[in-house]
């Protein structure tokens, strides 16, 4: 079997410095926000290209904490998409606030800014582009767009490490940004993690004390906050692999090239193109069949082929049962509503051989001169 993605073989291509990382860790005996998670925030603050960043417990804990940690709570509004994993929308309730939703781009699957205007109001207070896939979103405009009408950007990076914009890290481009270092993600722990950047020297400190119960140095409440803090085995494996991050990028990079090369000239199957001006990092290679049908006999018959498939998302947020009936925007989302029953995750990670991509093509062009 072809997983779709597989953590495990992420792990075993690191195996060696994993563990020697993991058994510095237990031997040094400090287990939560020592060295090695201050030394992870030094390194990945580096590479985003912004001055500071905060580990937090996991990708949802990250926004929300970005959130609150812009004053946005009770009352205020926050656009976003629905094509999106519930994290995003979720984190935006868990500070009281209203998330408003808009669509997506049909080609890139990521905001469509055009749809961001409809959606202001007197409450909104701040835009949560997602850049899915490892996408980069329009943040040109979108920034354009929130300093116009004050509003705050809080970027979601869950998909995206080390994807560029115009030159620039997704990551850096707005008040603040949410990482998740979900097992399966380009940059994944063994574990839950999560991390905020920011180039705001008062935001970063105000997030280093709502991580922690809102304490000061005396580890006084000064403020209500929370537990969420990267531990340091997690952090210290994210060391390891963040110093591998451009190789591994570059391997998802080249597969998608190869992908493109067998999957172009079959008509009913539209393929991911990178926005102008970006540099995809292809956290997942996502293809869009003709129509519904097509994408399940399509998926069926890879299964059948021993290649593991998935889809992201099957659901959008806005018709999941907990949000039905009651999301701002919910009623006006057809691209949304039309690419969920179409698209389709075929395998990509780093350590996808050249035979197995190989094989995962020619199944594919298999199946559709089959259905021709």
């Amino acid at each position: 079997m072809i997983p779709q993605t597989s953590p495990l073989a992420n792990y075993l291509s690191n195996r060696t410095a994993l563990d020697v990382a993991i058994h510095r860790v237990l031997s040094a005996g400090r287990y939560i926000l020592g060295e090695e998670t201050a030394a992870f925030e030094r390194e990945f603050a580096d590479y985003i290209g912004v001055p500071y960043a905060v580990g937090v417990g996991n990708g949802t804990e990250a926004l929300h904490l970005a959130l609150r940690g812009l004053g946005i709570g009770p009352g205020d509004e926050v656009i976003t998409v629905s094509h999106t994993a519930v994290a995003t929308v979720a984190a935006v309730e868990m500070c009281g606030a209203t998330p408003v939703l808009v669509d997506v781009h049909p080609e890139f699957y990521t905001v469509d800014v055009a749809s961001i205007e409809k959606a202001r109001s007197d409450r909104s207070k701040a835009i949560v582009p997602v850049h899915l896939y490892g996408q980069p979103c329009e943040m040109e405009e979108i920034i354009r767009f929130a300093q116009k009408h004050g509003l705050y950007v809080i970027e979601d990076c869950a998909q995206s490490h080390g994807a560029l914009y115009r030159g620039r890290r997704t990551g850096s481009w707005g008040h603040a940004a949410a990482f998740s270092f979900y097992p399966t993600k380009n940059l994944g722990c063994l574990g839950d993690g999560g991390a905020i950047t920011t180039h705001d020297s008062s935001l970063c400190e105000k997030l280093k004390a709502l991580r922690q119960y809102g304490w000061d140095e005396s580890r006084i409440s000064q403020r209500p906050g929370w537990n969420s803090r990267l531990d340091e085995l997690q952090a210290a494996v994210l060391r390891v692999k963040l110093a591998r991050l451009e190789e591994n990028n570059g391997r998802r990079i080249q597969i998608a090239r190869t992908y493109h090369h067998f999957l172009s000239r079959i008509p009913d199957l539209t393929l991911p193109s990178p926005m102008a001006g970006t540099t995809h990092v292809y956290h997942q290679y996502v293809v869009r069949c003709a129509e519904d049908s097509l994408r399940n006999r399509l998926m069926h018959f890879l299964s059948e082929q021993g290649i593991q498939t998935a889809i992201h998302y099957p659901v959008p947020v806005h018709l999941q049962p907990a949000y039905v009936h009651r999301l701002p925007g919910s009623d006006s989302l057809p691209v949304t509503e039309e690419v969920v029953g179409r698209i389709v995750s075929l395998p990509m990670f780093p350590e996808l051989t050249d035979k197995e991509v190989d094989r995962v093509a020619k199944a594919i062009e298999a199946f559709f001169s089959r259905s021709v």
